[in-house]
């Protein structure tokens, strides 16, 4: 069995794979418009692949890591399901009965295995390549660096939960379409709209990680990046009825407007399993909002990312 570290020496040993990306962007580097956007795909679409070839070079390791995630998974089901042999909810009228909190679960395996597959890796990389002067190369790189730092490594092992989501939510909306009292199911613009605020979901969750990734400039190294990521992303992981009330109000506040966590996971899991109909006035505004922050995010976190650039001074200076 191959370890992480033993994978990652492979990796510095052959830089050919990280390489070839610039045979990808310097084959077009003087189109525009549509073609300059096709050129990013291909270049995402390299690293995607020599992410998968590292990853099944030790296949021992990334089958491990997925029955690692999954384990996880099943694990939070059971303490659900637990819960719900004890009450008919989460929270009193709320409308989150065990079939739509199901579906509220399987929301966060969907963004939250985006997020770690597709960014996280990178991320926890990002203060490795300004302490050892790698950042000086990805400026001057033919691509945007931003692009280049969040998505130069794909963690294939990390959608094991993406699958588990999807049974749970399968399993979710089975039930609550054949249960005999109060049935439910969801429109297809319900469907649309679900997707459509996941990746706002998705996309709000990566402006925060690159502006934490980011301080690394300042820093010099972020080694509790991903523990300080956790603490903040748990609040995303439940109903946000439970914060607004007593001395959560402010906390519902902060992480619904400030740093808009909670509305990452809560918004399209709403759509979806419609906990409370008809809908409130209080949330189409939530819904709203919800794309306000996502573009702000963005946004907030393009600016935070070169004003830290702006700070850069290379690792030989």
């Amino acid at each position: 069995m191959q370890s992480k570290s033993t994978t990652n020496e492979a990796n510095q040993g052959n830089p050919s794979m990280d390489d070839q990306w610039m045979s990808e962007s310097g084959s077009s580097g003087r189109e525009t418009g549509s073609s300059e956007w096709m050129r990013y795909v291909r270049v995402f679409g390299t690293f995607a692949r020599n992410s998968l070839v590292r990853d099944m070079t030790f296949r021992a390791n990334f089958v491990i890591e997925c029955v690692s995630s999954i384990g996880w998974t099943l694990m939070n089901v059971g303490f659900y399901l637990i819960i719900f042999q004890f009450t008919g909810s989460i929270g009193a009228d709320t409308g989150w009965d065990r079939e739509r909190f199901f579906l509220f679960l399987a929301t966060t395996w969907f963004i939250n295995s985006i997020v770690q597959a597709f960014f996280m890796p990178n991320a926890e990389e990002f203060s490795e390549l300004i302490r050892t002067g790698g950042l000086d190369f990805a400026l001057l790189k033919p691509i945007d660096t931003q692009f280049l730092i969040s998505f130069r490594r794909v963690s294939w092992s990390s959608l094991a939960n993406f699958l588990a989501g999807l049974v749970i939510a399968g399993v979710a909306l089975s039930r609550l379409a054949t249960r005999e009292v109060d049935p439910h199911i969801p429109s297809v613009l319900s469907l649309v709209l679900y997707v459509l605020f996941c990746l706002c979901g998705v996309v709000i969750m990566y402006s925060l990680m690159i502006c934490l990734s980011a301080t690394s400039i300042w820093l010099g190294r972020n080694q509790t990046l991903y523990n300080f990521w956790f603490y903040i992303t748990n609040f995303s992981r439940y109903p946000m009825e439970i914060y607004n009330r007593g001395w959560g109000t402010p906390m519902y506040g902060f992480f619904t407007f400030v740093v808009p966590v909670l509305v990452v996971v809560n918004v399209p899991a709403r759509l979806l399993a419609k906990p409370i109909d008809p809908r409130t006035n209080e949330e189409w505004m939530l819904v709203g909002w919800a794309l306000v922050a996502t573009v702000l995010s963005v946004t907030f976190s393009r600016w935070v990312f070169r004003r830290a650039l702006g700070s850069y001074r290379s690792a030989s200076s």
